[in-house]
């Protein structure tokens, strides 16, 4: 079928493919098999792809796909949803980190527990930003993209 061709387009596996649509990995199996796949499906296949929704539903391959682009759309995407990730990580610290501390101050004022808080879970803020950091390029996407040429054999 089409989707199995534009997936090996890519280089993606069925894994891949299934975390990147928010599809089960049992359906795109079941796609590629043949099997007539549903219009949220298809709606979500076609937006990772970045291709027409009745492009999916005929089973020609006449449209040509920039490849690039949209791989370089999915990457920035999966960027900007790390970075989501980080803010909202960010603001439970704080949030937590000030309830906390009213909660230290108003029951135990001579003791200052609420520290060992703000550090533990500081260092797990402070590592999720270096994780998602383009600064440092540690696991950043440059090397990410540099991987999958390895892999794909277009780079060694």
């Amino acid at each position: 079928m089409l989707v199995q061709k534009l997936r090996l387009q890519r280089g993606w596996s069925q894994q891949q493919l299934a975390e990147l649509s928010g599809l089960n990995i049992r359906t795109i199996q079941r796609i590629e098999k043949g099997q007539e796949p549903s219009v949220e499906s298809l709606k979500s296949l076609a937006a990772v792809f970045n291709v027409e929704f009745s492009t999916l539903k005929e089973q020609g391959m006449d449209n040509v796909i920039s490849e690039s682009q949209s791989a370089e759309e999915i990457l920035a995407f999966n960027q900007v949803r790390k970075l989501k990730g980080f803010y909202i990580h960010l603001a439970q610290y704080v949030l937590v980190v000030a309830l906390l501390a009213v909660i230290n101050a108003l029951t135990t004022p001579n003791r200052w527990w609420v520290q060992w808080v703000i550090m533990g879970w500081g260092i797990g803020v402070f590592f999720h930003w270096l994780q998602i950091s383009e600064r440092f390029g540690l696991f950043g996407s440059t090397w990410e993209k540099e991987q999958v040429e390895k892999r794909l054999g277009r780079k060694l």
